[in-house]
């Protein structure tokens, strides 16, 4: 299962979340939508959930603290205590064992960041 993981802005729109996903160039191969669990209920994360048709997970914040990213931004690391929203909540949802296949991509307007984890089925 490949998950992709977001990060955003308040003013993030679905096309800055659209980009960020392009940007990680297997976007086709996505099974599953995650970001934190107080964004996963805005409207935006939402509107791009609908558009793409994908299950999503809202990811606890203690779960995306425990993650460790190949990335650090820092203002995700004092707002998160993550190095990328990204990349822990790619990992966190796609559960124990996995692997980052993507590191955080910025879309282009830097209001969103998208990275890619695998789980091996089995």
């Amino acid at each position: 299962m490949i998950v992709a993981g977001f990060g955003f802005r308040g003013a993030a729109t679905v096309a800055s979340l659209q980009d960020a996903l392009d940007r990680t160039g297997n976007a086709t191969q996505v099974q599953l939508l995650a970001t934190a669990a107080d964004k996963a209920n805005s409207d935006t994360f939402r509107a791009l959930v609908f558009q793409l048709g994908l299950p999503a997970r809202g990811v606890d914040s203690a779960l995306l603290s425990d993650q460790q990213t190949h990335t650090t931004s820092v203002s995700s690391q004092v707002a998160r205590a993550t190095g990328s929203l990204a990349e822990a909540a790619a990992l966190a949802a796609a559960g124990p064992g996995a692997r980052l296949l993507v590191t955080r991509k910025i879309s282009t307007d830097g209001m969103a960041t998208c990275a890619l984890a695998e789980r091996m089925e089995g």
